[in-house]
């Protein structure tokens, strides 16, 4: 073989090991490529930090969508009405009176509506004052959420539905009052509300007797009693 043919030969076979060598380091490039890096893991590329992070549907939500409260919401030209799938009289309060007195916190149609209405309706019903007497601790605990609500419309819910309760339980109410006035103190403060909570102890009073007088006192002594 000449030495022009031995080295045609020679640079053959480099090129051969060359291409093979470049061949065999692409799969092991790829993997490496693929391979999570350290930033991947501080900044997701699948989380939008400017998108609104998912609510749970809250425990009044989910019952409401479950059908497990007997009415629904009808929509009017004019207002909402409630439609009930049997007569009120004849559903146990407890728990669904228990379950509407929870709902009062909420802050969105159609629960809040679902939630004030269907607790006035159940209120209404004959023989109301024998059903609420055996479920009243669980009440006074839902609606003195309601009132210390930090949401305005929360808390008006819930002021409205404790004079009607209170219209229901009369003196009954009265050994579960100091429990519920404390935030009724800090919103007669508020300009906003302070007409709100003065009528509204002015007929618990009414509602509950000579005792609830000396009660509402001991937690606002400011008051001045419409009985006297």
């Amino acid at each position: 073989m000449s030495s022009a043919s031995s080295g045609q030969f020679k640079a053959a076979n480099q090129r051969h090991k060359v291409k093979s060598s470049t061949t065999a380091s692409t799969p092991s490039s790829t993997t490496s490529s693929a391979r999570s890096r350290p930033s991947d893991k501080l900044n997701p590329k699948t989380i939008d930090p400017f998108a609104e992070p998912r609510r749970s549907p809250s425990a009044f939500a989910a019952v409401y969508s479950r059908g497990e409260i007997p009415c629904r919401l009808v929509h009017g030209s004019v207002k909402h009405t409630l439609q009930w799938d049997r007569h009120p009289q004849t559903i146990p309060f407890d728990p669904l009176l228990i379950t509407l007195a929870e709902g009062l916190k909420e802050t969105r149609h159609p629960y809040t509506f679902v939630s004030q209405e269907g607790f006035k309706q159940l209120l209404l019903v004959p023989g109301a004052e024998e059903k609420v007497l055996s479920i009243l601790p669980k009440l006074v605990t839902a609606l003195k959420t309601a009132l210390v609500h930090p949401d305005g419309g929360v808390f008006e819910r819930g002021l409205n539905a404790l004079v009607q309760l209170s219209s229901v339980a009369g003196p009954s109410l009265n050994i579960h009052l100091k429990q519920l006035l404390t935030s009724l103190s800090k919103r007669l403060m508020e300009k906003t509300y302070k007409d709100q909570v003065s009528v509204a102890l002015q007929k618990i009073e009414q509602h509950g007797g000579k005792e609830s007088l000396g009660i509402i006192k001991s937690k606002i002594p400011t008051y001045c009693s419409v009985c006297n």
